[in-house]
């Protein structure tokens, strides 16, 4: 199993916004630092808590920061941006990581996203069909391009100065594109049975699945039980933000342990504690390898990053699962693969 991670990401709507997207950053260096084979972060343009405006902007920032780590989108959200604009951004980006991006997609998920780019009432998977087809297409084609769509036409056939290079889309380094993935939150999810027909990742293939999970590390167990419960702390935070967004928003199933739980069994304190996982290095590696077992097999599991409300533990929390869990993780896998053998 490979260590990811992944960031939304959602701090304090009274903190500096410089001071966020510094700690946001450095999170993203560390990983680098302590082995973490790749790094997703989300974007929204509308959610004053998830505050990163545009992935493609902060991977800029960091590429040149970063030795190894593969760098992704998390996502973009296609519906909401011109797919002539998605594809030259990311080709560039692509360039600029020396071909270490995965290109994450999605039709978005912030409601007040889709109002104010105009698609709230649109159908915004076949908005996000239309947009990556053609963003294939661009970088399979070669100028003049000329793709009409529902929702989006691309031309460049009255401006084309071919001799100058002039109406040209650029290509990503990676052929015949950076590796695509998509998310999936809900159960059945249609997005992801597209994404499998399509050779996207995920696939049936468990390697090419990762999970994402709300840990945190500590050296000692009253610590760890501390920060993570913390009705005021960055881990309930975190949930309390999602839980309000989804339940206004009418998709409190997301968080059912079984399809025909009532809501009023969906709280946040259960959330919390179906949720979070939290413990020493020996105590969060059971319950994850637990959580494996529940499961399946899966190729990366991505720690996702929370607000870094007290620093220190927000870094010593990734430096163990790093250097204390995945070890465990790795040893506990290997003797269930023994056994099965």
């Amino acid at each position: 199993m490979n260590l990811g991670f992944f960031t939304m990401p959602i701090h304090p709507l009274d903190k500096d916004w410089r001071l966020s997207l510094k700690e946001d950053r450095e999170a993203f260096l560390l990983a680098d630092e302590l082995g973490f084979t790749e790094a997703y972060v989300g974007e929204h343009v509308t959610d004053k808590a998830e505050n990163i405006t545009s992935c493609i902007a902060f991977l800029a920032w960091i590429a040149a920061a970063t030795k190894q780590i593969k760098l992704g989108t998390g996502t973009v959200n296609m519906p909401n941006t011109h797919p002539a604009a998605v594809a030259a951004g990311m080709a560039m980006l692509d360039h600029m990581l020396d071909g270490r991006l995965i290109f994450g997609i999605s039709p978005g998920g912030l409601m007040s996203d889709a109002e104010l780019f105009g698609n709230l009432d649109a159908d915004r998977n076949e908005m996000f069909l239309e947009a990556i087809n053609q963003v294939l297409d661009i970088w399979a084609g070669e100028p003049p391009y000329n793709f009409s769509g529902k929702y989006w036409n691309i031309s460049t056939q009255k401006t084309l100065i071919e001799d100058i290079g002039q109406g040209f889309i650029a290509k990503p380094l990676q052929r015949p594109h950076p590796p695509i993935v998509v998310t999936a939150v809900a159960p059945f999810s249609k997005g992801v049975t597209e994404a499998a027909a399509r050779g996207w990742d995920p696939t049936a293939e468990p390697a090419n699945w990762r999970v994402a999970k709300s840990v945190f590390v500590a050296k000692d167990p009253a610590t760890a039980k501390a920060y993570a419960t913390d009705p005021d702390g960055p881990y309930v935070y975190y949930y309390r933000s999602l839980f309000t967004k989804l339940k206004i928003n009418g998709r409190i199933e997301l968080f059912k342990t079984r399809r025909d739980q009532p809501d009023d069994e969906v709280t946040l304190e259960m959330i919390c504690d179906k949720l979070i996982i939290y413990g020493t290095p020996d105590s969060v590696a059971d319950q994850l390898l637990a959580f494996q077992e529940e499961v399946g097999t899966f190729g990366t599991l991505l720690y996702a990053g929370k607000d870094w409300r007290d620093r220190e533990l927000g870094r010593e929390s990734m430096i163990l699962m790093a250097e204390k869990v995945m070890p465990r993780l790795s040893a506990g896998t290997s003797k269930q693969s023994n056994a099965a053998e």
